[in-house]
């Protein structure tokens, strides 16, 4: 041990008091710290993860990021160019070529994908009628793309498979209608079509808008009964990495031309509001640190004012102000390390505690836990800056005893 250490050690055992109150004030500062940014990331993870498993991490559409040019301004890119009364072709909507697009999509490393048919129809069930959105999937393909099948509470996917006049419905519109497994409902399209379809399974997702306005049947019934033999307009991904959801999207799109749409562009909005509460979370566990480093300022400004004679001695026996700056640097160091390792293991277990917590929000059916994440670095994020407030606060007072002139200080002794 040096000398400076020694020094440092030797004080800070003297003055136990202050120095017991500036060890709890890093501890529970770092504690406090791990307390609420392992709820508030585990919260957003949580949302997030929620998210990104209850739709797709892609979702290419029959349509485009820039509308077509007409044929006039392609022709003239630089004249004058106004047409009137240009009625647009009458064409079945849907992806051109979904089978080729489908099979380059599926040939990228990390991914799954589905075929979709969406399109809206009106239930007719005992004088009752409902408009909902009518989703014509592949049961094999759906299963790889999709948590619906996880959250069928009756039948299964397969059921729909082996039932070609068969439909899934939410818990909600089942309600709604007093459906049952087995039950028989008539469908009508805006293309005239109906057909009966018979309730093969009930889904629950806890979202009362998707479960009493979402439905699923076949893709083949859906083309059949929407009036588009053949067509798609949904091609639906899920990747092993989501977050690399909007560099695949952009290079779908630039390859085959529609509209993809990753799962971060979807809700930006949603992204930035996490963001926004993540700075103020920092914000505000930082200043608890702060101010907890402000005991550690006054403990050791304490010491330079009672040790003055002391550094006004040392420095008559040869040490430099820098030797003297280290001594009183050391005592904030060893303050922050020692308190940030309380404060660490107070911490986890605040967290520990707060993951026992159990609520059952209005409403809700199951008991949940509250988020906890458990990730390493946050704890190296909260011990740092424990460790860099202690060496500031320790700082001014260190500077102040290297300027310390020994012989003013000893005139006065004499």
């Amino acid at each position: 041990m040096s000398v400076q250490l020694a020094i440092a050690v030797t004080q800070l055992i003297s003055r136990r008091r202050p120095t017991l109150v500036s060890l709890t004030g890093i501890a529970l500062g770092v504690a406090f710290f791990l307390a609420v940014s392992s709820l508030m990331r585990g919260s957003e993870r949580d949302f997030i993860k929620r998210l990104i498993d209850n739709n797709p991490h892609i979702t290419v559409s029959d349509e485009y990021r820039k509308p077509q040019e007409q044929p006039a301004r392609q022709q003239w890119p630089d004249g004058a160019v106004e047409v009137l009364r240009v009625k647009p072709l009458t064409e079945v909507r849907g992806i051109r070529g979904h089978g080729q697009k489908l099979a380059f999509i599926e040939s990228l490393p990390g991914l799954r994908a589905a075929p979709v048919l969406v399109g809206s129809v009106v239930l007719t069930f005992a004088g009752r009628i409902e408009g909902v959105t009518l989703n014509g999937v592949i049961p094999e393909k759906m299963k790889e793309v999709s948590t619906i099948e996880d959250k069928l509470i009756h039948g299964s996917l397969d059921t729909l498979a082996a039932n070609p006049n068969g439909v899934v419905i939410g818990d909600g519109l089942a309600k709604k209608f007093g459906l049952e497994m087995g039950s028989v409902v008539n469908a009508s399209s805006p293309a005239g079509e109906v057909r009966t379809l018979k309730v093969a399974g009930i889904f629950r997702t806890g979202n009362a808008n998707y479960d009493e306005s979402q439905t699923f049947v076949l893709l083949k019934r859906a083309q059949s009964l929407l009036d588009r033999a053949n067509r798609v307009n949904r091609l639906i991904l899920q990747l092993d990495d989501p977050y690399a959801a909007r560099e695949v999207a952009a290079v779908i799109e630039r390859r085959i031309g529609y509209k993809a749409l990753s799962w971060q562009e979807a809700t930006e909005d949603l992204m930035s509001v996490l963001l926004v509460r993540n700075l103020i979370m920092y914000s505000v566990v930082s200043a608890i640190l702060v101010v907890a480093s402000f005991g550690i300022y006054n403990t050791i400004s304490t010491i330079v004012m009672e040790k003055t004679q002391d550094i006004a001695i040392l420095k008559s026996m040869g040490f430099h102000a820098r030797d003297i700056r280290q001594i009183f640097l050391a005592e904030g160091v060893i303050l922050g390390a020692l308190g940030s390792l309380m404060g660490v293991t107070l911490g986890i277990g605040l967290m520990w505690l707060l993951a026992q917590v159990e609520i059952k929000p209005p409403g809700a059916t199951e008991i949940v836990h509250l988020p906890i994440y458990w990730g390493w670095e946050q704890y190296l994020l909260a011990a740092s800056f424990a460790l860099v407030s202690a060496v500031g606060a320790a700082y001014l007072p260190a500077r102040k005893a290297g300027r310390v002139q020994p012989v003013t200080i000893l005139r006065g002794m004499a």
